[in-house]
């Protein structure tokens, strides 16, 4: 029994002596050691305020004051990092054998700055040695270091651009800094929506920071949306490998990232899914190789290229299949019903994020009030203001050309040039305006600018001109031959064989003066006003009957006036009267007027000069009567 009491004394006198050995530790030698090796490993000055106190649980080691680490010398700012306490925890083994070996550190409640310069260079680049004085190797191996409770800021001082984050948690393994390091770190936007979540991997992690490509492994994540990076980067904004996106909530993966809340239009990414080979070079010029991409329900290939230098510059070139775009429409109604023009705000801020060149080929888009088949088009976008190209466009039948721009530049303004070949009218005005009455190809042209933030303000300024002609075609609704037969157009339908008309639009009306429709044995002119804003008209069509009255032709104008939806189309007699009866009209009006003179020289002894009006004539009679009279006075 007497060596297990020998034992047992044996212990309690190691465990006294490691007590006592404790308690003897040299904390501010620790925190010194610390401060030093950090200052040889990031090349930056590091300081302690208060005191240093040793800690035992949950590891041995020490605990400081507040903490600074020192910014890049170009910065204005001095202090990269400000943390109200560090602790740092040190192996007990190396402690034993005289050495420091830093096994963990934590950052309590951190402020952290990261900085770019003008010229492209972070202030977390970092140049610091790998051994320390004399050549003897750093005794470094962190096991962990966290971050708890820290805020983070970001600034660009090539573009002005800055953000911030908060409840800033992050977790740094790294047993040798050399190789391998594992990185966890949560935060928010500050004022922004979900926390994000970044977790990865770094294959050499000190070389990272040194700016060393190496290997890395990392996703992003918001909410159930996940952006994921695999290949090879460093820390200066270098980087090549795939990008894989999964984003069943596009809105709040942006929201999280500060880039404005909602989503984007159903069509756009509200969902997007897809991968693409990338690299990035400076954190500054982005390049997607091999994209395929699924917004929503639309697939999407092609090549990007991003430059992040001041305004953002992008050039790209897509190819889709069948394109739905119908959310672009911004609500339902835009472009028919009676009820008239949408009065939905118009949100064009997003030509001002970025400048550049994007062609897209699609086999077909649908904008949801229009169609369209096979389609190139390019979008050049220059300080918030876009030009539509239209390279090629083929829909209803025929085809388009020419440009269409968009200005927000001082509020939103639209016009261009456009031109169409061969179009069916009736299914392009039904999906424009609702209207079904007209069918038949028809060229055209027109030249227009609106201005406002809605469909309705736009449509109510628009002005410009253009013409449209069409060969063989069909009014709906209106029997002309009737018409000219029995003076009832109502009802039936109306065949022609050219028709043709020049106009010109002002304050959402439209005028034209010189409408021609030939049909056979009746040609027709028209005049008058179709209110584009208003959604109404007040037109005058005046078909004659080219055989009729003995080859004098017979004219019925016809008058349609009303709402597009609804309007009334009746014959105009006061001026058929003035179109088919002038000459009757004109003798019965001569005849009438040799009668009063007949009448006059009877009763009144009044003679109607040659040339003379019958008014100037009773003046004169009145005029000599009182000359008379006065002569009489005076006698």
């Amino acid at each position: 029994m007497r060596w297990i009491f020998r034992i047992i004394g044996a212990l309690v006198v190691a465990a006294l002596l490691l007590l006592v050995g404790l308690l003897l530790l040299p904390g501010e030698k620790i925190a010194q050691v610390v401060v030093d090796q950090i200052r040889t490993a990031t090349g930056r000055d590091v300081s302690v305020e208060g005191g240093v106190e040793l800690s035992f649980y949950p590891v041995l080691g020490v605990q400081t004051g507040p903490v600074t680490i020192a910014n890049a010398e170009w910065s204005d700012e001095p202090v990269m990092l400000r943390a109200e306490g560090l602790s740092v925890g040190v192996g007990t083994a190396a402690l034993w054998r005289g050495q420091v070996k830093i096994r963990a550190i934590e950052l309590v409640s951190p402020d952290i700055l990261l900085e770019r310069s003008s010229d492209g260079t972070g202030n977390w680049e970092i140049e610091g040695e790998s051994a320390g004085p004399g050549g003897r190797q750093l005794a470094v191996s962190l096991d962990r270091i966290e971050v708890t409770g820290g805020r983070l800021r970001y600034v660009d001082h090539s573009d002005g651009s800055r953000q911030g984050f908060e409840s800033v948690d992050a977790t740094l393994l790294a047993p040798d800094l050399g190789g391998r390091a594992e990185i966890d770190l949560g935060l928010r936007i500050e004022d922004g929506g979900e926390r994000l979540h970044l977790a990865g991997w770094v294959g050499q992690f000190l070389p990272f920071l040194q700016g060393e490509v190496v290997p890395i492994e990392a996703a992003l994540r918001a909410g159930d949306g996940t952006v994921g990076f695999e290949g090879r980067a460093n820390a200066s904004g270098d980087a090549e490998g795939r990008l894989t996106l999964d984003l069943p909530r596009t809105g709040a993966m942006l929201a999280a990232l500060g880039q404005g809340a909602g989503d984007p239009p159903e069509g756009l990414g509200r969902a997007i899914r897809g991968e693409s080979l990338v690299v990035l070079s400076d954190g500054r010029a982005l390049s997607l190789r091999e994209m395929a991409l699924r917004l929503d329900g639309n697939a999407i290939t092609g090549d990007v290229d991003v430059t992040l230098d001041g305004r953002t510059q992008v050039k790209a070139r897509l190819y889709a299949g069948a394109l739905d775009l119908a959310g672009l429409a911004g609500g339902e109604d835009d472009g028919g019903g009676a009820e008239g023009w949408s009065r939905a705000p118009i949100d064009a801020s997003g030509l001002g994020a970025l400048d550049g060149q994007i062609r897209l080929t699609a086999e077909s888009v649908d904008l949801g009030t229009v169609a369209f088949g096979e389609s190139d088009v390019t979008l050049n976008i220059d300080r918030s203001r876009a030009v539509f190209s239209l390279n090629r466009l083929q829909g209803y039948g025929g085809d388009f050309g020419g440009d269409f721009v968009m200005n927000n530049r001082s509020g939103l303004s639209v016009g261009g040039t456009l031109s169409m070949d061969g179009v069916e009218m009736s299914d392009l005005l039904s999906d424009l305006a609702g209207v079904t009455r007209l069918s038949g190809e028809a060229d055209g042209r027109v030249s227009f600018l609106g201005v406002g933030q809605s469909v309705d303000a736009i449509m109510k300024s628009l002005s410009g001109e253009g013409r449209v002609g069409m060969g063989r075609g069909v009014i709906a609704g209106f029997d002309l031959d009737r018409l000219m037969r029995s003076g009832d157009g109502t009802g039936g339908t109306t065949i022609f064989d050219e028709l043709g008309a020049s106009f010109a639009m002002e304050n959402g009306d439209m005028r034209n003066d010189d409408l021609r429709l030939v049909l056979p044995g009746i040609e027709a002119t028209g005049e008058g006003r179709i209110g584009l804003g208003a959604r109404d008209i007040d037109y005058l069509f005046t078909p004659v009957a080219l055989a009729a009255r003995g080859g004098r032709g017979l004219a019925i104008p016809v008058r349609i006036k009303g709402p597009w939806s609804d309007p009334r189309i009746t014959p105009d007699m006061a001026a058929a009267v003035d179109l088919n009866l002038a000459e009757e009209k004109e003798e019965l009006e001569r005849k009438a007027e040799e009668r009063v003179k007949e009448e006059l020289q009877k009763q009144l002894d009044v003679e109607v000069q040659e040339g003379e009006k019958v008014e100037d004539a009773l003046k004169r009679k009145a005029e000599d009567e009182i000359r008379r009279g006065l002569m009489r006075l005076l006698e």
